[in-house]
């Protein structure tokens, strides 16, 4: 029965995605044949028919890395034609109604859709190439031996690989190198699911330069997990002094602990009880924790923990997104303090799919802690 069920939804899933191509592909047809009386119907479907399955087909066939490209480029269109395509619609329905022929209706309304495409991808890959650096002054009331301020330096969600390519890199080096941290921490998703394409391109020799004099750690979020290669991602890591914490607790500098969870994605990672049950944690000293996705901030609160980074939502990356992010978690994007808790949620340095970001920025983080 389950197989039925599973079986029904994808068939219903497919098909209204098919009619969304259709609906897709009807009104740009038409707005090519009244501007430049574009006719070949035929090839037309084809090349459709090619970009809506340009994504899985760059997934599965990783030399046509191409696919990849013009698949994720896609999703964005896909995303704001659904918005701008039914209002240019209507928009045209009223212009015929008050007796403009309709294909002037068509050809003007057409061209200010397509500038107003223009805009939103001109906009959304600056935003996504050109980040901004976020600084946070935040005061955890525990004393330290050794350390009594520090400057975190927090990047998440870079997904590296194909589209947050190596000068995207370079300028992760640059920003945080020249910010000075104490630490560097990067709270999940460093890859694009497959570490192939990072260790071809040579990425690992790029954030090599990273330096921090209380070290660089990570932790894996859910796109490690996708890409199904946790082995070879570590030992990358391992190469470029990138420590990756996978449920693991370390002091550093006999002053604070810095936790690293498994992501959300692996049903056998610890919960926050577990990892501040660790019999060489001092509650008395400060606890930072590194946690992918935001979503147990009252966990860890009642357990004690003085500092949470995370990332994973993008603030939805493409607005209107980040209303649906918003409502998913208590903190999608920004800061927020719970009782001694300090909750900081990246929007990422890097993007998903699209190179684009409207609504949100690629960003550094860099976080200021005093401690009392």
């Amino acid at each position: 029965m389950n197989k039925i069920k599973a079986i029904l939804s994808f068939l219903v899933v497919l098909t209204l995605f098919h009619l969304l191509i259709f609906y897709i592909g009807w009104n740009v047809w038409h707005y090519l044949r009244v501007a430049i009386s574009f006719d070949f119907l035929y090839p037309f479907i084809v090349l459709i028919f090619l970009f809506s399955y340009a994504y899985i087909i760059g997934r599965f066939v990783k030399f046509l890395s191409i696919f990849h490209t013009i698949g994720s480029i896609w999703m964005a269109i896909i995303q704001y034609a659904v918005i701008l395509f039914p209002i240019a619609n209507i928009s045209v329905l009223i212009s015929v109604a008050f007796s403009i022929p309709t294909e002037t209706a068509i050809l003007w309304t057409g061209h200010v859709t397509l500038i107003v495409f223009l805009l939103i991808f001109g906009v959304g890959t600056f935003n996504a190439y050109s980040p901004v650096v976020r600084n946070y002054q935040i005061k955890i009331n525990k004393t330290t031996e050794a350390i009594f301020k520090l400057r975190i330096a927090m990047a998440s969600d870079m997904h590296f690989g194909t589209l947050s390519d190596k000068k995207h890199a370079r300028r992760l080096v640059k920003i945080i190198n020249n910010e000075k941290p104490d630490i560097i921490l990067l709270p999940g998703d460093i890859i694009d699911d497959d570490p192939i394409p990072f260790i071809k391109k040579g990425f690992g020799k790029i954030l090599s330069e990273l330096h921090a004099p209380l070290g660089i750690y990570g932790v894996l979020g859910n796109h490690e997990y996708y890409g199904r290669a946790i082995p070879t991602f570590m030992k990358e890591m391992e190469k470029i002094n990138i420590d990756i914490l996978t449920d693991d607790v370390i002091q550093i500098k006999e002053s604070f602990y810095l936790i690293g969870r498994k992501d959300k994605t692996d049903k056998q990672r610890l919960t926050i009880k577990e990892l501040l049950a660790h019999p060489t944690i001092n509650h008395s000293k400060p606890i930072i924790m590194m946690d992918h996705q935001p979503s147990q901030l009252n966990e860890a609160m009642h357990e004690g923990v003085d500092l949470i980074l995370s990332g994973h939502t993008h603030r939805g990356q493409m607005a209107p997104n980040h209303l649906i992010t918003r409502k998913i978690f208590e903190l999608d994007w920004g800061y927020l303090q719970k009782n001694q808790l300090h909750a900081i949620v990246s929007s990422g340095f890097g993007f998903w799919g699209p190179p684009i970001r409207l609504g949100s920025r690629s960003e550094i983080v860099i976080i200021d802690v005093n401690f009392n």
